[in-house]
């Protein structure tokens, strides 16, 4: 076998390889879709009281936008389901980010009440594997936590433990 024959083998066996234990093997869901944004339920709140009829607008982005929109009902609470895709065009072994964020209109103002980048395709991966029920006050401070490396963005609180801090060397 001559050198470019070797060559040309040996690359095709590696991306054959690389495919088989990096793009294929993305925690696909049954259907074989990845999810981009988990289900998210709770309640919406100004000054401690509940936010009647405001516009939530969710926009999930992993290789294009898709955006949708639910209001709160009298009492604050809005649900969203969750969004799964089956597109994964990746051929190349690439680290999974989805971008997630939800903004809520409400007596003329926006409100960025959850912005974040989802580093793992699978269902309530922002709440460790529990269901992702949110309480969000609009006139809070935004925070910051990592949940499984992602960070998140946040005007609400949710039951989830943080990532540990790593110690800086």
């Amino acid at each position: 076998m001559n050198r470019s024959n070797h060559i040309k083998r040996s690359f095709f066996i590696f991306m054959m390889l690389m495919m088989s234990n990096g793009v294929f093997s993305m925690s696909l869901s049954d259907e074989g879709k990845v999810c981009l944004f988990s289900k998210i339920s709770g309640v919406i709140t100004i000054d401690g009281e509940p936010v009647a009829n405001a516009k939530l607008v969710r926009t999930v982005n992993l290789t294009s936008a898709e955006s949708d929109e639910t209001r709160t009902d009298d009492i604050g609470n809005f649900d969203f389901p969750a969004v799964f895709s089956r597109t994964i065009t990746k051929y190349l072994p690439q680290e999974f980010a989805s971008n997630q964020e939800i903004v809520v209109h409400y007596e003329g103002k926006e409100y960025r009440i959850w912005s974040a980048v989802k580093r793992k395709p699978g269902g309530n991966i922002e709440s460790r594997g529990k269901p992702l029920v949110v309480s969000c006050e609009l006139n809070s401070d935004e925070t910051l936590i990592k949940v499984n490396n992602s960070p998140i963005f946040s005007l609400c609180k949710w039951d989830v433990e943080p990532d540990k801090k790593r110690n800086a060397f």
